[in-house]
């Protein structure tokens, strides 16, 4: 289907008014996307939220199809850059991805979906005060003038580096930032109860947060379970859920747990992290 679709050539990547794209691909199916699309084959807008969609449904091959469809009528194009630089973040190819993000990042400091990117790859290089500047960025520019899903990931991923910052840091740090984790979990419970960002970083907190500050693994057994329900795909819940049952000594449901994890992406970071006990990203103890 991607493979039959042309573009008119010229169209003028800056027309796109991202914000409203990424939200109304928020909201449809891979059909009702591929429909759009061939009603209007020569639609750049259309096709980007295809793309969209596609990255959605963590269908990434199908994603790369189309951005690079875009790329192909006009190289210049922010949001076709974009679009194959967190394709290639997918596939953990960050040595690629980064060189375009920096220079989006430089020429569009206003466009989120780069800033965003490109923070979730200094979090998992565990540059924390990188992807702490550039969420902080993000949410800087106001709820308004960034579309709702990036908007709630920064502040998702801000609570997730500064709460590494906690960990890893002194006492100070461990007050100061251990507190902005719940202030920026709360926000986007304000905004959004019960999305799958909100309650992956609240089963996150109760699960590692000290005991002596309110660790309660039923309460994050609970979340981390909503967050699987709602987005399957998604591996790194299941990796902390894992952690949980392993705590408890059930051995054969954290082997599950985290076989599940690394099924859905073989390459995620956390689950072999956890899994070699290198522990990088914090592994749960008793």
């Amino acid at each position: 289907m991607v493979a039959m679709i042309s573009l008119a050539a010229g169209t003028c990547a800056r027309a796109m008014d991202w914000i409203a794209l990424h939200e109304k691909a928020d909201q449809i199916t891979v059909q009702e996307a591929l429909e759009n699309v061939e009603r209007n084959s020569e639609s750049m807008k259309d096709l980007y939220v295809l793309g969209l969609v596609y990255l959605n449904q963590y269908e990434t091959q199908s994603a790369r199809q189309v951005f690079q469809k875009i790329k192909a009528q006009d190289a210049s194009t922010v949001e076709a850059r974009w679009g194959m630089a967190e394709v290639l973040r997918r596939e953990h190819r960050y040595d690629e991805s980064v060189p375009v993000l920096e220079a989006l990042e430089k020429e569009y400091p206003d466009f989120a979906p780069a800033l965003i990117t490109l923070a979730y790859i200094h979090y998992i290089q565990r540059d924390y005060n990188g992807a702490v500047k550039l969420t902080g960025e993000v949410i800087n520019m106001g709820q308004d003038n960034v579309d709702a899903s990036n908007y709630l990931r920064a502040h998702g991923l801000y609570a997730a580096a500064k709460g590494m910052l906690a960990h890893y840091g002194g006492p100070f740090s461990k007050a100061v930032n251990g507190a902005a984790v719940l202030k920026h979990l709360h926000i986007i419970q304000k905004i959004r109860p019960g999305s799958p960002v909100v309650n992956f970083g609240l089963g996150s907190y109760y699960m590692l947060i000290p005991k002596i500050l309110g660790r309660d693994l039923n309460k994050a057994e609970d979340y981390l379970q909503k967050t699987i329900e709602a987005d399957p795909l998604f591996p790194d819940p299941y990796v902390r859920l894992a952690q949980i049952f392993r705590v408890r000594g059930d051995n054969k449901k954290y082997q599950d747990l985290l076989e599940k994890a690394l099924q859905l992406d073989p390459a995620n970071e956390l689950a072999l992290d956890i899994r070699s006990r290198e522990c990088h990203f914090i592994c749960l103890t008793d």
